[in-house]
């Protein structure tokens, strides 16, 4: 999750999609002439990093969540898995994924089933071989059990996540870390589960730390455009400052209406597709 990225696929916003905030647990409505002025500098952003961004073209019914791509599959260097949202709302976004992944060349390994759930942002793919995955509201023991299944060679940690605000503001695993290098992430240690810090401790890992302060604005949640070299949401200055002290590159976009008003960071508005 942090070499270079070269192919990514996002979902831009849509007039429609604004309408069914409240339903799908936003905090206030988009603009969505707002929301798609800052989408499209986003899209620059990876642009200007050196990614080719894709945009998903498959047509869904109204869903304001659908602009957050990472929760619908899982893609690993063999292809993609389709996965099943614990959210009843977002279930129609997975079969969208799927044509757009096909449509962008991306191999389809396999499909959740029955009654297993897993999101996107509960898996941090910790290299090639490493699946941290977050048990949540969101994210059952089913889904974890069809994950390991999936994914023979892939040693698949689990953590229980915290309660926090309940299922309807589900915290995800991408909620308290994300990772920055092969030897670094940022991490908000109040909620990441001991057992997690504790594997970063074994694996060399070092952490830089999101204040208290700064969690609630997404400090967390940061994408990787490549090794230390990273897109965050502004207005974290704290996480960023220690960002760059360890020798992180930062970079910054606005998302007021695309990211805050949905709870949704920049490792939600993109699935990357193919990284060095």
């Amino acid at each position: 999750m942090t070499g270079p990225l070269r192919r990514v696929l996002v979902r831009a916003p849509r007039e429609d999609d604004a309408a069914l905030w409240q339903r799908y647990g936003w905090r206030a409505e988009p603009d969505f002439t707002r929301a798609t002025q800052e989408h499209q500098a986003f899209r620059a952003i990876l642009e200007d990093s050196g990614a080719e961004v894709i945009e998903a073209q498959a047509p869904m019914p109204p869903d304001p969540d659908a602009i957050y791509m990472m929760d619908s599959t899982l893609v690993g260097p063999r292809g993609a898995i389709i996965l099943r949202f614990g959210k009843e709302t977002r279930r129609a976004e997975t079969d969208a994924a799927e044509v757009d992944l096909a449509a962008a060349g991306v191999v389809i390994t396999g499909h959740l089933t029955d009654d297993a759930t897993v999101e996107g942002g509960d898996m941090v793919l910790l290299d090639p071989n490493t699946l941290l995955v977050g048990r949540t509201y969101r994210t059952n023991d089913e889904g974890i059990s069809q994950l390991r299944e999936l994914l023979p060679d892939t040693e698949v940690f689990a953590f229980d996540m915290p309660h926090l605000n309940g299922p309807d503001e589900c915290l995800h695993l991408m909620s308290v870390i994300s990772p920055l290098d092969t030897d670094l992430a940022v991490v908000y240690p109040r909620l990441a589960p001991g057992r997690l810090l504790e594997l970063l401790a074994d694996r060399g890992i070092a952490t830089v730390e999101v204040p208290d302060e700064e969690f609630g604005t997404m400090g967390p949640n940061v994408l990787a455009l490549g090794p230390r070299k990273a897109l965050a949401l502004e207005g974290n200055p704290g996480t960023q400052r220690r960002m760059e002290a360890a020798g992180v590159e930062v970079h910054t976009y606005r998302g007021k209406e695309i990211s805050l008003k949905g709870d949704g960071g920049p490792t939600c508005l993109t699935r990357p597709l193919v990284r060095d």
